[in-house]
Order: structure tokens, then C-alpha cells, then sequence
């Protein structure tokens, strides 16, 4: 029953909230639950019961007329594309797919960096140091870093390319009730999935310095050792965030909620134009610290570090931002 009353919410947002409206909405939701009880007492399940009810009560296009507000919705309709079915069950499956490729292409470069800090280890341990110097190792270890970055850059290029045609959804577009109504069921189901992926993902975060810690007990020469396995750890966290993220993401960008209502997306765009350049700038200190002055055992906190500054960062911006609306 809250599923047929979210949706006749929706159905009803758009309308002028008038004693008229609410009287009519009131006797509406009263016409629904008695058709919804009765499929209940009839042995119809729960999703029967709503899908029924919503397929009986669900177009108000003759309530709208009757209104007067049927000139209103249709240029509306005009100015906006409507989403069908097909078209949001495209855009998920999109957004599933771009989360994908981006995951991987985040994890190959990850493990290229693990591979480059695995054999720059090596060499300077002088393991294989009979077939191999300690610089060829190292050279190793870059050419492998630089392999695996030619095809994450073009997994990035094609999930970009992939979700350009979804570039006028930027724009404005609108959903039939029902098809609003369904998505938000989904949205409910998915809750449970990506909390986990995001708590796993946290998890891996936290405990992924360990294995420096585990290795530097063996001596300081196997710090290096824990320091390659980091980022693969990092790697499959990072990989749970984007996938996982995406798809919640696809939700709410087609409900118009989270991250995609309005405040939301002003946010978004100046948090988003901090980090292009602090992350850039946090790696390359990584890779200097790293190759220049040969701190891979303690220059990897910067990741974490960068990171909770970053989100105090956005804390804070959201704090002001909600004083000076207020």
C-alpha cells in the first residue's frame, strides 16, 4: 500500500495544491485502497495487487482536462523528452556497463602500480639481480605501469563515449507515473546492495595498510612488498564504489533525487572542479616522493590523507552552502 501511495504522490506533484486537488487526490487514494484490499482478499499478491491498481487508476490525463490543465502538461511534454520503458531500461543497463569499464580501467592502473613498485622492490633487494639490474627491474616495473595504462585510458574513452547519448538527459526530461513509481521500487531493493558494497569497499580502505605493516615485521627491505599489495586492495575497493555507484547513480539521476537534485548538482560541480585538480597533484607527489626520493614505504598516507581532507572539504562547503540558503 505505501507503493500506491508514493506513487499517488507523484502523480499528484505536479498539480496545483488546492482544497479542490487535495478532496480529489483524498477520494482517489480512497478508490485505490478499496480496489487494492479487494485483489488482497481475491489471493492476489503484493506486486498484483499494486501493478492492477495502478494500471486502473494510473492516467489522470481526463482529471487534468476537466482542470483546465491539459494545455500546461502537453507544452510541458513538448519541451521535455518522456522516457519510456525502453529507454530507462537502456539507461540503467548503460550506466551499469560505464561503471564497469571504469572500475576496470581505475583497477588496471592500480595494479600497474603495483606492479611498479613490486619489481622496484625486487631490484633493490636484488632479487633475479643475477639475470636483471636493480634499473632494469625498475624499468620493468614502468613499462608494465605504462602497458596497463594504454587500455584503462581506453576504457575510460569508451565508457564516455557510450553515455554521450544520454547527454540530453542534462537537459530536462520527464517520466510517466507508473514507470516513476517502478523505478523507485528498484531503487528500495537496490539500497541493501550498495550499502554493502560501500561498506566492504570502506573496509578494504582501512585494513589495506596492513600488509605494510605485516611485511615490514621481516625487515625493512620487504616494506616495499606491502606497499604493491596496497593498491591492489585499494583497487578492488575503489572498483565496488564506481560499479556499485553507478547503478545507484542511474536511479537517482532518473528520480531526480541525491546527487542529481538540484543543490545537489551545484555542489557537485564545485566539489567536482576541486578534485580534478587536488588528485592529479596528490598523485604526482606520490610519483616524486616515490622515484625521487624513494619514500614508497610512507609516501602512500598522502592517498588517505587527501582523502579525509577532501571530505571535510565537501562537509564543509555543504554546511555553508545550507546557512546561506537558509
Amino acid at each position: 500500500m505505501d507503493t500506491i501511495i508514493g506513487y499517488l504522490n507523484n502523480m499528484f506533484a505536479s498539480l496545483p495544491r488546492t482544497e479542490q486537488m487535495a478532496m480529489l487526490k483524498q477520494e482517489l487514494l480512497g478508490n485505490m485502497e478499496e480496489k487494492y484490499y479487494e485483489l488482497k482478499h481475491e489471493g492476489k499478491s503484493e506486486n498484483e495487487a499494486v501493478g492492477i491498481v495502478i494500471s486502473e487508476f494510473g492516467n489522470i490525463d481526463e482529471l487534468v482536462s476537466e482542470l483546465g490543465l491539459g494545455e500546461d502538461r502537453k507544452e510541458e511534454g513538448l519541451r521535455l523528452p518522456m522516457l519510456d520503458e525502453l529507454a530507462v531500461e537502456e539507461f540503467i543497463a548503460a550506466k551499469r556497463k560505464s561503471g564497469l569499464l571504469v572500475g576496470w580501467g581505475v583497477g588496471l592502473i592500480l595494479l600497474g602500480a603495483a606492479l611498479l613498485i613490486l619489481f622496484s622492490g625486487l631490484g633493490e633487494n636484488g632479487v633475479m639481480g643475477n639475470v636483471f639490474s636493480e634499473d632494469a627491474m625498475s624499468m620493468i616495473g614502468l613499462v608494465s605501469l605504462l602497458l596497463l595504462l594504454g587500455p584503462a585510458i581506453a576504457l575510460f574513452i569508451y565508457s564516455g563515449t557510450k553515455m554521450e547519448k544520454y547527454k540530453y538527459m542534462e537537459s530536462g526530461f520527464s517520466l510517466p507515473h507508473p514507470q516513476k513509481a517502478y523505478i523507485e521500487q528498484r531503487q528500495a531493493a537496490f539500497a541493501a546492495t550498495y550499502t554493502l558494497s560501500l561498506i566492504m569497499g570502506v573496509c578494504l580502505c582501512v585494513l589495506s595498510p596492513i600488509a605494510i605493516f605485516v611485511t615490514s615485521a621481516f625487515g625493512d627491505e620487504f616494506s616495499s612488498y606491502g606497499v604493491a599489495v596496497l593498491p591492489i586492495m585499494v583497487a578492488v575497493a575503489v572498483f565496488l564504489f564506481v560499479y556499485y555507484g553507478n547503478i545507484r547513480s542511474a536511479y537517482q539521476q532518473l528520480l531526480k533525487t541525491g546527487d542529481f537534485s538540484e543543490a545537489k548538482q551545484e555542489e557537485g560541480r564545485i566539489v567536482g572542479a576541486v578534485a580534478a585538480v587536488v588528485w592529479p597533484l596528490v598523485t604526482c607527489v606520490f610519483l616524486v616522493s616515490g622515484f625521487v626520493f624513494d619514500q614508497w614505504e610512507i609516501n602512500w598516507i598522502v592517498f588517505p590523507l587527501t582523502g579525509i581532507l577532501f571530505g571535510v572539504f565537501s562537509s564543509v562547503y555543504n554546511m555553508f552552502k545550507k546557512k546561506d540558503a537558509a
